[in-house]
């Protein structure tokens, strides 16, 4: 159970919850909510429903969810952002050409002028 509270912990800092805020939304104090994050308490069957409703997954979602299905999302989406990345830097590396150009044909006018 240790794990399915580590999991429920990740979840909830997906969401930017407070564990309060969970705790709200489950109708259970803070300290029963700490205590199912940290493995000390069991959850039963219906607790386990309400955590995944409000997760927005199945029971069996939330049983088999695992830091991999995190990591491949962030891989993903560092993969994405590294893209974007390399495109402004070409963008950035084009620009400078433009201006060294500009300056270059500003010089030579100057110069012959």
């Amino acid at each position: 159970m240790k794990t399915l509270g580590r999991e429920i912990r990740l979840l909830r800092h997906q969401k930017g919850w407070s564990q309060e805020d969970v705790a709200k939304r489950l109708d259970i104090s803070i300290p029963a909510f700490s205590k199912i994050e940290t493995g000390i308490t069991d959850i039963n069957l219906s607790r386990l429903e309400q955590i995944s409703a409000l997760f927005e997954m199945s029971v069996v979602q939330l049983l088999t969810f695992s830091d991999s299905d995190q990591d491949q999302k962030f891989v993903n989406e560092l993969e994405t952002i590294n893209k974007k990345l390399m495109d402004r830097e070409t963008e950035v590396i084009d620009l400078q050409k433009k201006v060294i150009e500009l300056f270059e044909e500003l010089r030579h006018t100057k110069a012959t002028a």
